[in-house]
């Protein structure tokens, strides 16, 4: 019981898992930006009110919400899809706090909903993960210093400030659990398919014309050693991998290699949104790892700033260099991961 009472009481008092998390902010707010971007150009084909889905039957077949729905004035829709850039951007870059993420949720939504056609299923775990976030602490890394948030912070009673940690924990927790839940269906659905049963869903996969990449899917669907290997590995790989989060020593290699999986599928099937979103999602098992990068990178960083700005001085004994970093000064430890 006391080391249940003291998992609480840490889960209570300390953050975990806060740079983790702030990733994963950054780069679903990236990925909605470069979804706004890569469509610029044909953005009133695509989604203006007398573009290839006109106005009224958009309004017809819509089964949820869209801001595209309430007008069909091209000036309305202008406002609104760069409104939906502004806010993508200010999300990536850390600015506007938790309106901001949720403005940025809805108008992800509405755009998404107005042409489904060019979804890559990645839009699917970005409905359900954003509100999460914006249950954590998610803007206190990766973000742009306006003080605005601290302000709003001493200002807020002490009852919701004391909530703050346990909400941000239970918003991490459930980013972690969706992400295993999205493996774990995903693994026992291809169990079920007849190609991935005798080794052979690889070699059809990436001979389909939408996902092949010339010159490249060619040297692993005429391999039949890849193809064996690649299908078997991808169904154990999501079959047993919230088995490895949830052993800490297998938490880091687990997101690692999921990373890498999806980098593959990103270069050969070119599905980018949908891989980057789980990679944004995979950052919260790798919090310690960000972290510990992170205080290499400042160390080095300024190492070479004093090195440029002093001589160097003959080194003097330390009286408390376990203590100290690589550049004379105490770091602070690590954030709690998630545990």
């Amino acid at each position: 019981m006391k080391r249940v009472t003291d998992r609480l009481d840490r889960w209570s008092l300390d953050p975990v898992a806060v740079t983790g998390v702030s990733g994963t902010r950054l780069l679903l707010g990236f990925v909605g930006l470069m979804y706004y971007v890569s469509q610029y150009q044909e953005r009133n084909y695509l989604f203006g009110p007398d573009g290839v889905l006109p106005h009224d039957e958009f309004r017809a077949q819509l089964t949820g919400f869209s801001l595209y729905a309430l007008s069909a004035s091209p000036v309305f829709f202008q406002v609104v899809y760069h409104l939906g850039i502004a806010v993508a951007l200010a999300v990536t870059l850390g600015v506007g706090g938790r309106p901001g993420l949720a403005l940025h949720w809805v108008l992800l939504w509405s755009v998404y909903q107005r042409q489904p056609g060019l979804l890559d299923g990645g839009d699917n775990l970005a409905y359900v993960v954003i509100p999460f976030l914006l249950l954590t602490r998610c803007y206190d890394r990766f973000a742009l210093p306006t003080g605005l948030a601290s302000r709003l912070a001493e200002r807020a009673p002490g009852r919701l400030r004391a909530v703050s940690v346990p909400l941000h924990n239970l918003g991490v927790l459930m980013v972690a659990a969706q992400i295993c839940l999205v493996y774990v269906v995903s693994g026992l659905y291809k169990v079920m398919g007849e190609e991935w049963q005798d080794g052979t869903a690889l070699f059809y996969i990436m001979r389909v014309d939408e996902f092949e990449l010339p010159g490249w899917s060619s040297l692993v669907y005429e391999n039949d050693f890849l193809v064996v290997l690649g299908t078997y590995g991808t169904v154990a790989f999501l079959v047993y991998f919230p088995m490895g989060v949830l052993v800490p020593a297998l938490r880091r290699w687990a997101a690692a290699a999921s990373i890498g999986f999806h980098l593959s599928i990103a270069f050969f099937m070119g599905l980018t949104g949908f891989a980057l979103t789980m990679i944004a999602c995979d950052l919260v098992f790798l919090s310690g790892a960000l972290d510990r990068a992170l205080l290499w990178a400042r160390a080095r960083l300024s190492r070479a700033r004093t090195t440029d700005a002093e001589p160097v001085e003959p080194a003097k004994p330390a009286e408390d260099a376990g203590a100290r970093g690589p550049s004379g000064t105490k770091e602070a430890a690590p954030e709690a991961e998630l545990v």
